[in-house]
């Protein structure tokens, strides 16, 4: 019975172990990415069933060609939040009445846990803005310390979608705004205006972990009604006087809210899948070449997923994005790991976590199998998939990260129609790499209009196209894995990302943590030479918690307070560095 069993196990063994045909092939290629964009993986959302059966199928691939696993057998696993749910005990009373979570009232995911009971009073739109020309003060003339403040959801120029307001009026900036006035927590209802069916908002993760240190809530109108109720007005009446006269209006009420919140943010595991190729050469064998690809997509996509399509529950299967990325480095490593000619160690990497905030990237390069300073390029495969036959072009960014990219990516083209972009930095994992003095390669054949929706599936992919990417790419890592000398990292652009709306008038030169995974403020990843926070002396892994002694939590908080600050204005920044709390100057 042993000897049967141990049969059954290598058959099963030799089942898994498939051969692959060493060369890039058109064939390999659209089978790794059906199966990756399969409806079975259900969109490979981190931490979830289809996330691990991604995984072990890059692995199983990697050890198949003959690839060293690293980390625990290959998997670097991490831990991050996904999503935000409603929890045990949450209650809203009024009147000595209960009413109900879901139907009545809502708390957000950013909310404190916390129970507070306090007199109420109504602030506009919960607002205080000075910047320019732009004035408006929901709290001028009325103290809220220690109450209640109740809200209009939106802004005062809300059927303009170029409102001025816009920067300021999200949910947490009037949280943020409400917290600085030392308010007990935040109501906020829907006007007739910002919602004509009353609906609550769904209880939605927006992918940063951080929280306000007070309750957050979200009423019905009717709800709202009970609480203005012997103040002889209603939400209705407050919102068409406030657009009517463009000025702001505020009541003390005199109803007393009780309301307990518990808002579990749920945290799950995950993995990059990590493996290598040992270099051939007596001393070069100890630099490194990363070639990665995010393996993540958005799952069933919805509100807070980051899907483009937020009124379509369905499964977002990431054909392009980036099942093509993934099938490309698989591969690369299948080819080269065969050759067996490659001087330098390349480091073969599928990122788990990239839709979250570069999650994975940030974990590897945090804690990374070798040292940083021995990987001396790294090559990023985000969405090969869609190569447009009449232009043949292809996008490459990060290449002015060294002295000698654009030179090396020129003489190895194979026809393409070459679109460089200089900088280090964009929206994607090698971002993380940047960030550690290493030139960077991100490749990509571009966006489209079925990106991050449900409509990205395997069926429109140009395979040919895929594999022409991919023996392109080949040569440029066959390259720089052979050459007699390294590249020379060299910066392109700065070590942040810029702002959407760029509108912030300064800037401390620095690359946040846009995840919210410090829990204490907000981590700073990398500070840019010669700007502002480089010369007061702030460092990489520094932790900010308050800008002006106003408390900054995570990067909403911290892009808000940027807002209120002028060019030549000087701001104390209170940090965290190495456990140990200290104030930094900063002149911007």
């Amino acid at each position: 019975m042993r000897l049967l069993v141990l049969l059954l196990v290598i058959i099963n063994s030799q089942a898994v172990a498939q051969k692959f045909i060493p060369e890039i092939t058109v064939k390999e290629l659209k089978e790794d990415i059906q199966y990756l964009a399969s409806d079975e993986l259900k969109g490979r959302k981190p931490g979830g069933p289809g996330d691990l059966l991604a995984a072990e199928f890059i692995r199983s691939k990697f050890k198949n060609a003959g690839l060293n696993l690293m980390y625990d057998n290959g998997f670097q696993k991490f831990s991050l939040v996904t999503s935000a749910e409603p929890g045990e005990g949450n209650k809203l009373v009024l009147n000595q009445n209960l009413y109900e979570i879901g139907k009545d009232f809502l708390p957000f995911a950013f909310s404190a846990n916390t129970t507070v009971t306090a007199e109420v009073v109504f602030a506009g739109y919960g607002l205080e803005v000075d910047k320019d020309s732009l004035q408006w003060n929901d709290y001028q003339n009325i103290d809220v310390s220690g109450k209640w403040v109740l809200a209009l959801q939106g802004d005062p120029d809300l059927e303009n979608h170029q409102s001025p307001f816009i920067e300021f009026s999200s949910e947490r900036s009037k949280a943020l705004f409400a917290a600085d006035k030392n308010a007990a927590g935040l109501i906020l209802v829907a006007g007739k205006k910002f919602s004509e069916t009353d609906q609550l908002t769904s209880l939605i993760f927006d992918k940063n972990s951080s929280r306000y240190d007070i309750p957050v809530i979200q009423v019905t109108r009717e709800v709202a009604n009970k609480i203005l109720a012997g103040s002889d007005t209603a939400i209705e009446k407050l919102e068409s006087v406030i657009d009517s006269l463009n000025r702001t209006l505020s009541l003390k009420l005199t109803t007393k809210v009780s309301a307990t919140v518990n808002v579990n943010q749920k945290e799950t595991e995950t993995q990059n899948v990590v493996a290598l190729l040992p270099g051939t050469h007596s001393f070069l064998k100890n630099e490194y070449i990363v070639v990665g690809a995010h393996f993540d997509h958005l799952g069933m996509g919805g509100p807070g997923s980051g899907s483009r399509v937020t009124d379509i529950m369905a499964v977002h299967n990431g054909a392009d994005d980036n099942a093509s990325g993934v099938a490309a480095i698989i591969q690369l490593a299948e080819k080269l790991a065969s050759e067996k000619k490659n001087k330098r160690s390349i480091i073969f990497v599928a990122f788990g976590a990239e839709e979250m905030g570069l999650v994975g990237s940030k974990a590897f390069t945090g804690k990374p199998p070798v040292e940083t300073k021995k990987m001396v390029a790294m090559f990023n495969f985000d969405m090969v998939g869609r190569l447009d036959n009449a232009t043949n072009g292809l996008s490459i960014g990060g290449t002015q990260t060294s002295k000698e990219a654009e030179a090396v990516l020129t003489g190895l083209n194979t026809g393409f129609e070459l679109a460089f972009s200089p900088e280090g930095i964009g929206p994607s994992d090698h971002a993380a790499f940047y960030l550690q003095n290493i030139p960077v390669f991100f490749i990509s054949t571009g966006a489209h209009s079925d990106y991050h929706t449900p409509f990205d599936d395997a069926e429109l992919i140009n395979f040919e196209g895929a594999a022409e990417v991919a023996g392109y790419s080949y040569l440029l890592i066959n390259e720089l894995a052979n050459r007699e000398t390294a590249l020379t990292f060299q910066e392109a652009g700065p070590k942040f990302q810029r702002s959407r709306g760029g509108r912030l008038k300064v800037t401390f030169g620095v690359m946040p943590d846009f995840a919210g995974l410090e829990k204490r403020g907000l981590r700073i990843d990398a500070v840019t030479k010669g700007k502002p926070a480089d010369k007061a002396g702030m460092k990489k892994g520094d932790i900010i918690t308050a800008i002006d002694g106003k408390k900054v939590g995570g990067i909403h908080d911290y892009m808000s307070r940027l807002q209120t600050m002028e060019v030549g204005q000087q701001v104390s920044v209170d940090i965290i560095r190495d456990e140990k709390e200290t104030v930094l100057i900063v002149q911007l």
